[in-house]
């Protein structure tokens, strides 16, 4: 939505940096890009500008700079914690301008030699991913919004998805980057180099600090050689220390396990509502596991000891793989569907990380919690099982209400988890940073964000309460 009247000198300056036709001022053309992908969080903007290259962007930086407003980078916009659009509370900066990277959609040849290439921030994850393959290699980043996330979002918010098992999270893949500072100046490190000692790790920095510090422009991401062709186990499990045991022993030894989801019966129920596909085991079960290896697509990478006596199926070809991988990819999809029919509201949408060992007692505390709070109609939880990242689905409780967001949070920072394992903290969870992180670690953050951006102009309200 709208806020205010963009000042005349910075309308002219920002019309300038990037041509009037993409200065946007209208209420109704501004208002998309002020509300984010599950419509819990939005906010009021200047205006919203879509440059399309560095030079373009350091300009609208500078003239924001000078007249002092503040600047909101936003990629595809599909993040869950309101990093990525204006706060409802303006502060006394107040409206900020919206700068829309997705125009920024350079995308260098594979360097075959080093298994790396440059990509403009605004080029989206599916398109890096098809780009590589067809050089013959393989990014290691993977989320259901791949058509839609950027590369510049994926980065600045230290993305995890279904690989991080077999690849780590998004700051593993990064080797280089190249953004615009506060002030308008740019840095440019896009070598790529193995080996390059030679000070602070600006790459590392900028790298899931969620615009705060500069506007991520072009990254220089590390591939992989492709994994052989994979199989895909489904298997029904009585609990989560029972999917954690099949996760351990279901694979062979050496056969690379590439991805291990965990889908409860409330998410597996919805998406085969919104899917039209039926229940894919014989027996519905507490918990549906997911396990993906790499041993050429013929089944063998799964041990027949640990799996002849279970509720199971595979799938060994394409078509196989992508329906038994549409449960899991369905689940966020699935819960706001029922939100939006049920209550007419969004669903609450909870990222976290917990220790392997404390998974089943967060999990039923988690349940015991959700079903003793009044207006919850659905909840649910699904996510990376092999690296400990739940997500929490809660249907019922109005989007405002972050009392039921609490209770998930503290039963997980209880355990010794994390509030965000891999969307960010956000405007959503800024005000409860110190649940994961210590005072000292926190006044850190704060003096990194001091020096780069005095005065805070870059996305203020989120990450840094």
């Amino acid at each position: 939505m709208s806020g205010g009247t963009l000042p005349e000198p910075l309308r002219a300056a920002l019309a300038d940096a990037v041509g009037p036709e993409h200065l946007l001022t209208d209420p109704a053309l501004v208002a998309p890009y002020a509300q984010d992908w599950t419509r819990r969080w939005q906010g009021s903007a200047l205006a919203v500008v879509r440059p399309a290259n560095t030079p373009e962007v350091a300009a609208v930086v500078a003239a924001c700079a000078q007249a002092r407003v503040a600047v909101v980078p936003q990629g595809g916009n599909t993040g869950l914690v309101g990093g990525s659009v204006p706060g409802a509370d303006l502060g006394p900066l107040g409206p900020p301008v919206i700068l829309s990277t997705r125009r920024l959609t350079r995308l260098d040849p594979v360097d075959t030699a080093s298994g790396q290439l440059t990509a403009g921030a605004g080029v989206t994850l599916g398109d890096v991913q098809r780009h590589a393959a067809a050089a013959g290699w393989e990014y290691g980043v993977d989320l259901a919004a791949r058509d839609s996330a950027t590369i510049g979002g994926t980065v600045a918010t230290n993305a995890g998805g279904i690989r991080v098992i077999a690849h780590g999270m998004t700051r593993m893949q990064v080797a280089g980057i190249e953004a615009v500072l506060p002030d308008g100046s740019v840095v440019e490190h896009l070598a790529g180099l193995a080996k390059d000692n030679t000070g602070y790790d600006i790459a590392g920095l900028l790298t899931g600090s969620e615009g705060t510090l500069g506007v991520i422009t072009a990254v220089r991401l590390r591939l992989h050689r492709p994994h052989p062709p994979s199989s895909v186990a489904v298997v029904g499990a009585a609990s989560y220390d029972d999917a954690l045991d099949l996760m351990q022993s279901a694979v062979q030894p050496g056969v690379t396990l590439l991805a291990a989801e965990v889908i409860d019966e409330t998410g597996m129920r919805l998406a085969s509502a919104v899917s039209g596909l039926p229940w894919p085991l014989e027996r519905e079960h507490p918990l549906v596991l997911l396990l993906e290896v790499a041993d050429g697509g013929q089944g063998d990478g799964f041990d027949p000891d640990i799996l002849g006596d279970r509720d199971v199926v595979l799938g060994l070809d394409a078509i196989e793989r992508a329906r038994l991988w549409s449960f899991r990819e369905l689940q966020s999809e699935a819960f706001s569907s029922l939100a939006t029919r049920e209550c007419g509201g969004a669903a609450h949408k909870l990222d976290v990380s917990v220790p392997l060992t404390s998974l089943a007692r967060c999990a039923d505390e988690l349940r015991r919690r959700m079903e003793s709070y009044p207006g919850v109609v659905a909840f649910g939880v699904f996510g990376h099982l092999g690296d400990g990242n739940i997500h929490v689905e809660i249907v019922g409780p109005d989007s405002d209400d972050e009392q039921v967001d609490l209770l998930v949070l503290e039963a997980v920072a209880a355990e010794g988890g994390s509030i965000s394992a891999e969307h960010g903290i956000g405007r959503a969870k800024a005000h409860l940073l110190a649940l994961s992180r210590s005072p000292e670690e926190i006044a850190a953050m704060r003096a990194i964000k001091d020096a780069w951006d005095p005065h805070g102009l870059m996305n203020p309200g989120a990450l840094i309460p």
